[in-house]
């Protein structure tokens, strides 16, 4: 990997971290946030009241795609990349020195509410748009491996967010954490982002929009012409990230509460199987991303999405069985199928655009996806778990959106790879 593709792989994923720094600190300081933010006596309409916020961010995440989507694919991703971190981090920031209910009453969720908007209107731009950064600035033998930093650096980011909570509610005493410490996390945010911002701010633009502009032919209105020419590929990646988002979403959103509420196991051993499942997913996807550069896309992201339809009910019935080890045991083994298929998930979307469309074309396809399966996943399995039954409500959820990815995966090309003249 050359000085400029490292550069390029460093800028486009600190970004990306950041953002899921931010995903994990909000959900695990959710109880936190519910007794600040809104009035006492009902802490379960709190906590619910403060879910819902969270959920708010996702919505926003496809205006934000069709807002930086066309821009970037108009003035260049390296400046569109280099607004939405700062946008990102000082909404963070900013929600670490938010006064709460107690000081400035219901002005203090309806502040948190237009950050978290501010957050997801900013995450609609970041994913896409670092996607793309890296399909176009990779070497075309290694382009799967060095996409796939985008989804590695996510993990990253979500395992750092749990680890900065549990460690600063261990050090801290409960009166400390309850005070300032849950605030700690939002305000680390804050350097990290201005260390992506430093640098994005150094870096080119990508070799492909360079090329673009030199002849001529950016697109004049890029939103409208991926809608019109490429609805096709915007409809497959919405299949595509279906299982990739639910999937996600189960894994390490989803199932560190249910170990906790539905199979009364400690927060303790939650902690430590969401942490083994994300050491597995680290440990995992950059290497099947470097197989898909040998072998293809479309094998993994059959064998990710069928490895779902087969085995999510048995490692259901495996984490129900009783038994910590084996509950620990299925929970990494389903963090090893949602690796196959995300290690080559988003090189396959980004391959399916031209040049002058592809971050339009990208981004309205995955925020669309993520608001519609990506925020509302947990939600819908915890309501199934609770109405249907808890090993079949969450087991079938995925297969059936893994039946549903697998349809769309094997209606992409026998390579999903770029269009002619794109990404050489």
């Amino acid at each position: 990997m050359s000085s400029a593709v490292r550069r390029a792989v460093v800028g486009a994923s600190i970004g990306n971290a950041v953002e899921w720094f931010d995903f994990a600190i909000y959900g695990f300081l959710a109880t936190f946030i519910a007794a600040h933010f809104f009035p006492a006596g009902d802490d379960t309409a709190a906590l619910l009241n403060t879910f819902a916020i969270f959920a708010a961010a996702f919505f926003m995440r496809p205006l934000g795609g069709l807002v930086f989507g066309p821009l970037g694919d108009r003035i260049g991703r390296q400046k569109v990349l280099a607004v939405v971190i700062l946008v990102m981090s000082g909404a963070t920031l900013l929600i670490g020195l938010l006064p709460t209910y107690t000081s400035i009453g219901v002005a203090a969720p309806l502040l948190l509410l237009g950050l978290r908007c501010v957050q997801g209107f900013s995450a609609g731009g970041e994913y896409g748009g670092g996607a793309v950064y890296l399909a176009e600035y990779a070497d075309p033998e290694r382009r799967g491996l060095t996409v796939t930093f985008m989804a590695w650096s996510g993990v990253l980011g979500f395992l750092l967010g749990s680890v900065t909570v549990t460690v600063l509610q261990a050090t801290l005493p409960a009166a400390a954490m309850d005070s300032y410490g849950w605030r700690i996390p939002f305000l680390l945010a804050a350097p990290l982002g201005l260390v992506g911002l430093y640098i994005r701010l150094r870096l080119d633009d990508t070799p492909e929009f360079t090329a673009l502009r030199t002849r001529a032919d950016i697109a004049r209105r890029p939103l409208y012409e991926a809608l019109t020419t490429s609805w096709r590929p915007i409809m497959s990646v919405i299949g595509l990230f279906l299982i990739f988002n639910v999937g996600y979403y189960v894994v390490f959103t989803f199932l560190p509460s249910y170990l906790i509420k539905t199979l009364h196991h400690s927060k303790t051993a939650s902690f430590v199987s969401i942490t083994l499942a994300s050491l597995v997913a680290l440990i995992l996807i950059l290497p099947l991303a470097a197989l898909s550069d040998r072998i293809g896309r479309r094998p993994l992201l059959i064998a990710g999405s069928a490895g779902f339809i087969v085995l999510a009910y048995p490692l259901f019935l495996l984490l129900n069985s009783g038994s910590l080890v084996a509950a620990i045991g299925a929970h990494c083994a389903l963090a090893a199928i949602e690796s196959v298929y995300v290690s080559t998930a988003v090189t396959a979307g980004v391959e399916l655009f031209a040049t002058r469309v592809r971050y339009s074309g990208f981004s309205v396809g995955y925020n669309v996806c993520v608001a519609l399966f990506g925020g509302t996943t947990p939600y819908a399995v915890t309501w199934l778990t609770a109405n249907v039954g808890s090993v079949i409500a969450p087991a079938g959820y995925l297969m059936v959106a893994a039946v549903l990815s697998l349809g769309t995966v094997l209606t992409l090309p026998r390579e999903a790879g770029p269009s002619p003249g794109d990404l050489p």
